[in-house]
């Protein structure tokens, strides 16, 4: 582990301790842009830190421990979006507004928008799982050919707040009626456009594996707290051997996977499908993970004044943003298979 990450893990722990969960998304955000997360993947020539994207990956990785209600992830992508921007006017102060606690959100599922360009361009379609709209100035939209912010109470635009069963998260929908662009908020066009996608679609992927792979290990040594301290028959539960063989398995699963996530993450070469790949399996190790810790915790694991059951919230969402288990599964199959054709 390189000494920048270690010292990433140390901050955030210090910041965000284990022991409370869901902070306060009020206090939380400003305190993550006063730390200076959000100049972590941005260049030094912009600016930024010019860190690796296994930087932004420890971030989120200590977040998930604590279930961090706050937007960092869409806020990430967007700052990453505004560096790659070949077409922003007046970028350098977009940049800077970005990185001091502005939010610019983005939607965390594929959205179909329309895109016509008659003169000018105009936007129609619906954005899904767009997180904190509530709080943003502004969301990325990325369309076919086209990157572009669009103010959220511009005219033409809905915003929609959906239920969740994680509350801990709070996403909206965001509708575009004919929406008409403003030309000095287009980010970038054609190629330009696609490559901006295509690289954030792949560093979402990588922030939810990391964010899941943080709440799988946060949620385990609760679990293995629980045991060491629940009698039965004057013993600990943890003397047991059927659960100790529980436990050590689950331990084996989320320790292969953060391996697998840590190479993901310093692996520039790595396709969009590889860091799907980690994302399908991270999340499906958080769900095992979480599914067992409730069993491992009996009936008090069932009912809401244990803490354990919003890491499983947190997982059965984390388990549908940035494309579904079954999605990622059959793309990298198919990225397997044409390797060996």
């Amino acid at each position: 582990m390189s000494i920048e990450r270690t010292e990433l893990h140390d901050a955030a722990q210090k910041a965000f301790p284990a022991d409370q969960l869901k902070p306060a998304r009020e206090t939380s955000w400003p305190l993550i842009a006063e730390m200076g997360w959000l100049l972590l993947p941005l260049p030094e020539d912009a600016g930024g830190l010019g860190l690796g994207r296994d930087s932004s990956a420890a971030i989120h990785f200590e977040l998930g421990k604590v279930l961090s209600t706050a937007p960092l992830i869409p806020a990430l992508l967007a700052v990453q979006a505004l560096a790659a921007a070949d077409e922003l006017a007046d970028q350098a102060s977009w940049i800077e507004r970005a990185t001091t606690g502005e939010l610019i959100t983005t939607n965390l599922l594929p959205a179909a928008v329309e895109v016509t360009n008659s003169g000018s361009i105009v936007l129609s379609g619906t954005l899904p799982c767009v997180a904190d709209a509530d709080l943003a100035s502004h969301v990325l939209v990325l369309a076919k050919g086209l990157a572009a912010l669009v103010p959220l109470d511009a005219a033409g635009v809905t915003v929609t707040e959906r239920k969740l069963w994680d509350e801990s998260r709070r996403l909206f929908d965001v509708t575009l009626a004919n929406h008409q662009v403003v030309p000095e908020l287009v980010v970038a066009r054609g190629e330009a456009a696609h490559e901006i996608a295509e690289r954030l679609h792949g560093e979402l992927q990588l922030a939810l594996a990391a964010e899941s792979l943080g709440g799988a290990t946060a949620a385990l040594a609760m679990t293995i707290e629980y045991l060491k301290t629940r009698k039965q028959f004057d013993r600990p539960l943890a003397m047991f051997q059927a659960l100790k063989h529980r436990v050590a398995d689950l331990k084996t699963r989320v320790v292969a996977a953060e391996a697998l996530l840590w190479k993901r993450a310093v692996e520039a070469e790595a396709t969009l499908v590889d860091l799907g790949a980690i994302k399908a399996l991270a999340s499906d190790v958080y769900r095992l993970v979480v599914e067992e810790a409730i069993q491992l915790h009996g009936g008090i694991g069932l009912t809401e004044e244990h803490p354990i059951h919003l890491f499983m919230k947190r997982a059965m969402l984390n388990l549908q943003l940035g494309e579904s288990l079954d999605t990622w599964r059959e793309r990298t199959g198919r990225q397997a298979l044409a390797a060996f054709a």
